[in-house]
């Protein structure tokens, strides 16, 4: 599937296709998450779905696919690794997400949000380490609120750009995060500096 089969497939299903494109994520969708979410934010500035519902079906099929994930490794276990292990070039993503579990412990969910197929790869191991559902959902749900928010009202920003500036968020998902979070700390030292100025006065 490609961008223009996608918006067929969101003409024809409306508001199911931002579900099952995102909830298949889970199987290795040829579309970027970052898009697929975009592209929901860009349909609804066009007219062509409603805001809210668009927002919401796309959000529920995030943390669905994610959560896909964390109930195989829960319930199916060691072999769901294996598994991941055969498939070509899945050795590095593994080895970074092990790592990032290692040093964040449950607020890696938090940080792959932002890092492509390191996403889909958390939940998993996680869930082979029997994280307790409602921690998962705590970090996972709150943080899949915010990330599906970021992207899907950019999408509504860029429009048609969607494909081009998707993609380059897909590639260089690091780097996205790390400004995302710079431009989140500004924003609160900026406020704190304003509040500390309006009660020097």
């Amino acid at each position: 599937m490609n961008y223009s089969a996608l918006n067929d497939w969101i003409q024809h299903l409306g508001y199911a296709a931002l579900f099952f494109a995102l909830w298949l994520g889970i199987v290795g969708m040829p579309i970027p998450d970052e898009v697929i979410v975009m592209t929901g934010g860009a349909v609804t500035a066009t007219g062509m779905l409603q805001t809210l519902p668009a927002f919401l079906l796309t959000y529920l099929g995030v943390v669905t696919g994610l959560s896909i994930g964390y109930v195989l490794g829960t319930w199916v276990g060691a072999p769901i690794l294996q598994k991941l292990q055969r498939k070509k070039n899945m050795g590095k993503y593994l080895e970074a997400s092990q790592n990032l579990i290692r040093k964040y412990g449950s607020a890696a969910l938090c940080f792959s949000y932002f890092l492509p197929v390191i996403r889909h790869v958390v939940p998993y191991l996680v869930g082979i380490n029997k994280m307790n559902f409602w921690r998962y959902a705590a970090y996972s749900y709150t943080t899949g609120f915010v990330w599906t928010l970021v992207f899907f009202m950019l999408g509504r920003f860029v429009g048609k750009d969607v494909p081009r500036i998707g993609t380059l968020i897909y590639q260089y998902g690091f780097y996205v995060m790390l400004a995302l979070v710079a431009a989140a700390a500004c924003y609160v030292i900026i406020r704190l500096a304003r509040g500390y100025a309006r009660g020097r006065q």
